[in-house]
């Protein structure tokens, strides 16, 4: 078990989301295999960090510097040894609208308060409910941050500008005008870069394609001097952090996007971190310490000129499977990134950005799991209709808005298959103490149900319409002993159930209420006449009593014969009693044998 998991039990004291010495020592162990496994990462983060920064429009420079102190500092306060976190898709989807309508500086005071609700999140202990956002959710959320991003890249990929607006519409204006003037270098380079990412990927996945595409094409643009857009100039300093990037009077404006990017950033960390953990046999990530992590690299990034970042999946699988145990992978990757703009970034800064745009399109490619979506579309209907849903509202709406609609979807279906796990069956009544004569009668005036499942307000239509047809009889005993749930709803059409029942005078028992099933019921009220009446009896046996004595006292009102059925008097009384009955004309012609019945 490693140390952050036995941490992942803790309490709910706040200084338990802070990292132990004892967890930090931890960093040497295998350290060379971890420091390798850091420059595996940031060799793939690099042009990464370089195209989700310009795909937001705030530049290069943000997604680098982003990954470098983001990815430090989630390494350090992060609640995973494996987690490497930067700037990705989904968090550049939700940037590019903001930088369109508020300008590049919004973007640090946004990431500034969504790192304040994440730690926010992380003290209140809301990392575990991730694990209640359904599979087709996720996966249909994931397909639809593909396609924005690889849509995203058509201006670029085309050698064109953005223009920030909705992206079908930015990818058809780009369409049309390089059909009036191609741009064929662009589009040979991101064609070639896309190509040889997802062949690399395919035949030899260890190899770190991205960057051998990304420096070929820089070095063929530089020998043969073709015209093509470039990074252009990066910082050749890690920036002094300052308050002067944020903006405090924007807050109410932002208020709403910052929220969007701290939803984002918690569940496609904890998503990450969750991966990562599968990947792995001992690893164990602290959710509620990811969280923390996440937002205290989200306080720090706007400092330096940073955009927001969240837990990246391709980066944080790359780790793993470059055989990261510890946090000094992740660590060292941030590390070597801030070495590569200080050394490298003359040479960094002549990248072309159709380059990078074809890296970002072999990525989003990559992020489609078609084997997942295929498994899940084809599990059942409700999956496949989530799923695409959600896939449809993230492209043609927003991020957030497809998270609500597939939770809402995935919930309203997920009732729906709990409701009719609601079973009301008629069960035969447990007379064996009984004569045959009274058993019969028992059976004939005595009917018994058992309620199994939830009883809820999904449910609560379906069970009253099946107490509509209940044939003429007596009494009615209802068995709750097996019944999982119930809520007012529940309570209520129980209630309306038995009234109906009571106004065709039918006698309504109700057997075996479990002691966390009273507070809904009794909440209404009408449940105590029937407590006090003695209609809750604790055993369907005790329940069968009262029937008997409800009978004994009915039939006995409409014919005092029926008196001999019950009769505990000594054996010569009740003879002698019958004799009378029989002069009298009123008892049965056949005699009939008696005994003593219990109760």
């Amino acid at each position: 078990m490693t140390h952050s998991n036995v941490r992942a039990t803790g309490r709910s004291n706040p200084f338990r989301l802070l990292p132990s010495v004892s967890e930090l020592s931890t960093l040497r162990n295998d350290w060379r295999r971890n420091l390798l496994a850091g420059l595996t990462v940031s060799i793939v983060a690099l042009p990464l960090a370089l195209g989700y920064g310009i795909a937001t429009g705030v530049g290069a420079g943000a997604g680098l510097i982003a990954s470098i102190i983001a990815g430090a500092c989630a390494a350090v306060f992060g609640g995973s040894n494996l987690q490497v976190s930067g700037p990705t898709g989904a968090i550049a989807v939700v940037l590019v609208p903001i930088v369109a309508q508020y300008g590049p500086g919004a973007v640090y005071t946004v990431g500034f308060l969504a790192g304040i609700i994440l730690i926010l999140l992380a003290l209140l202990r809301t990392g575990h409910l991730m694990r209640y956002i359904p599979e087709p959710v996720i996966e249909g959320f994931t397909v639809g941050i593909a396609v924005i991003i690889f849509i995203q890249q058509f201006p670029l990929a085309l050698g064109l500008d953005s223009s920030h607006t909705h992206i079908i519409l930015e990818a058809w204006e780009s369409t049309v005008s390089f059909t009036d003037n191609p741009n064929w270098t662009a589009l040979t380079i991101t064609l070639t870069t896309t190509a040889a990412m997802l062949i690399g990927a395919r035949y030899a996945p260890k190899w770190p394609f991205a960057i051998i595409a990304v420096t070929t094409a820089t070095a063929t643009t530089l020998l043969l001097r073709l015209d093509t857009a470039t990074v252009g100039t990066l910082p050749t300093t890690i920036p002094t952090p300052t308050l002067d990037h944020l903006d405090p009077t924007a807050v109410p404006t932002l208020l709403t996007a910052a929220f969007a990017i701290a939803a984002l950033a918690s569940i496609e960390g904890l998503l990450s971190a969750k991966v990562a953990d599968e990947m792995t046999v001992e690893q164990r990530h602290d959710p509620n310490r990811e969280l923390f992590g996440q937002g205290v690299s989200n306080l720090a990034a706007p400092l330096f000129g940073a955009i927001p970042s969240s837990g990246a999946l391709a980066r944080t699988a790359v780790n793993v499977r470059s055989g990261a145990s510890t946090k000094l992978a992740a660590l060292s990757h941030a590390l070597i990134l801030a070495f590569f703009m200080l050394a490298l970034a003359p040479f960094v800064a002549h990248i072309p950005l159709s380059a990078l745009a074809g890296v970002l399109m072999a990525t989003s490619i990559r992020m489609i799991k078609v084997s997942s979506v295929v498994a899940l579309c084809r599990a059942t209907r409700a999956d496949f209709f989530v799923l695409t849903t959600t896939a449809v509202v993230t492209v043609a709406v927003d991020l957030i808005m497809a998270v609500l609609v597939g939770l809402a979807l995935a919930g309203g279906t997920a009732i729906h298959k709990l409701a009719k796990t609601l079973e009301v069956n008629q069960i035969e009544l447990d007379t064996s103490d009984h004569h045959t004569e009274e058993a019969a009668l028992l059976r004939e005036h005595i009917v018994a149900y058992r309620l199994e499942g939830p009883l809820f307000f999904a449910a609560g239509h379906d069970f009253l319409l099946q107490f509509t047809d209940i044939a003429e009889v007596k009494v009615v005993i209802l068995r709750m002993s097996r019944v999982s749930k119930i809520d007012a709803t529940g309570a209520s059409v129980l209630w309306d159930a038995i009234h109906r029942l009571e106004k065709r005078g039918i006698i309504v028992l109700i057997s075996g209420l479990r002691a966390e099933h009273r507070q809904a019921c009794f909440a209404l009220g009408a449940f105590h006449r029937l407590e006090t009446q003695g209609r809750l009896p604790a055993t369907t046996q005790e329940a069968i009593t009262i029937a008997r004595e409800h009978l004994r006292d009915e039939c006995l009102s409409a014919d005092p014969s029926f008196v001999a059925l019950n009769r505990k008097d000594p054996e010569e009384e009740r003879i002698g009693n019958l004799d009378e009955l029989r002069t009298a004309g009123r008892a049965n012609p056949k005699p009939m044998e008696y005994r003593e019945y219990p109760g």
